[in-house]
């Protein structure tokens, strides 16, 4: 028989999990949007202040060995803001499933109890 005590309990554990999945959700890519614009900001008074370093040197070479050096750090620091947000993606993904790692092992032991029986 269908009981709605019991269905209300449910109901109310799935939405108590949903709110807490976003809650994780809002705050991983509200840190990500921080971590994102903090770069954005970074990469572009170093490109300002680079331009202006190029802008006074006189010779071909100098230019040539300031633009490696800028291009190379440049590619450093894009790789190494790249691997810090893929962390923050995956911590983000693991944060949200850990909020229905318990409901979801409930359900499946719950399941295997209802086939065994």
């Amino acid at each position: 028989m269908f009981n709605f005590d019991d269905a209300n309990k449910k109901s109310k554990e799935a939405v108590d999990t949903f709110v807490k999945s976003y809650a994780t959700v809002a705050q991983g890519f509200q840190a990500i949007a921080t971590e994102t614009a903090d770069y954005s900001k970074k990469s572009f008074e170093s490109n300002v202040a680079h331009i202006e370093k190029l802008s006074s040197i006189k010779s071909v070479e100098a230019a040539v060995e300031l633009q490696t050096a800028f291009v190379k750090s440049a590619y450093e620091g894009f790789v190494a803001e790249a691997t810090k947000l893929s962390e923050m993606y995956a911590d983000l993904a693991k944060g949200t499933y850990k909020t229905y790692e318990a409901p979801v092992a409930k359900a499946t032991a719950a399941a295997k109890a209802a086939v065994a029986a």
